[in-house]
């Protein structure tokens, strides 16, 4: 699992940097994503071995975090987890820190579903290379966010307000726009968003992004919202809709 994110100046320290829980924060909440969808049930962190700090991660750029089950056991799973630091505008990439997370399943009773488990040797590929997935299949600029529904998101139902919903949304269309052209960009409007279902408080929330057409100075942006439970693997699209950027330098 691939999912984006960005380096804002209240993550950094004086040196203008992501600090480095800031940065262990974004790959815990995707290993958290990857344990749930690997065990089917709630899942904690229970060890994080092997952090290599290699490189620093400015605040402005954005950051790529990918995770990847490597072991999986009855009720744990390690999870392999790199982040990449991207300049948007250069577009130039930077290994910034990798490591393992051990996550358990609560007992509860229930089996966990089968994943395919990658098992590391000696000899084998690093399996999270530098490479950026830029782009889709079919040459398109595209971007992912992953975000969990704390109940900070939601209203007094439990449900997610539109608010954070759009939020997400933009921050994954700003990427993909910005991969496209990269050039500086701001949000010009949204065409259309469509709200079909809730998302509810617990629920993985998954928003992709993919640029379906460009002009002189204008980018379109399709967007898509699922929302997914941990525990049932239940998915709903939540949200669809075209937001447009434009370039501005």
């Amino acid at each position: 699992m691939v999912v984006i994110d960005m380096v804002w100046p209240d993550q950094s320290n004086h040196h203008g940097t992501l600090f480095g829980g800031a940065a262990l924060s974004m790959l815990d909440r995707l290993a958290f994503i990857v344990g749930s969808k690997a065990l089917r049930g709630s899942v904690v962190t229970a060890s994080v071995s092997d952090l290599n700090f290699a490189a620093p991660a400015p605040a402005g750029h954005l950051v790529e975090c990918s995770a990847e089950v490597l072991r999986q056991g009855r009720r744990s799973v390690t999870v392999g987890t790199r982040l990449v630091a991207e300049d948007l505008l250069s577009g130039k990439r930077t290994d910034c820190l990798s490591g393992e997370f051990v996550m358990v399943r609560q007992a509860d009773g229930a089996e966990p579903s089968p994943v395919n488990v990658v098992i590391p040797t000696a000899k084998a590929p690093d399996p999270y290379p530098s490479k950026p997935p830029v782009f889709t299949d079919t040459g398109k600029a595209s971007a992912m966010v992953a975000e969990i529904v704390f109940p900070g998101h939601a209203n007094h139902r439990g449900l997610l307000h539109g608010g954070p919903a759009m939020e997400w949304m933009a921050k994954a269309g700003f990427a993909a726009a910005t991969r496209r052209v990269r050039r500086a960009i701001v949000m010009a409007s949204s065409e259309k968003l469509d709200f079909k279902a809730p998302a509810h408080v617990g629920d993985v929330v998954e928003v992709t992004a993919t640029v379906i057409a460009t002009g002189r100075r204008s980018i379109h942006v399709h967007v898509d919202m699922w929302a997914e439970s941990p525990s049932t693997g239940e998915r709903r699209h939540c949200t669809t809709g075209t937001l447009v950027f434009v370039a501005v330098a």
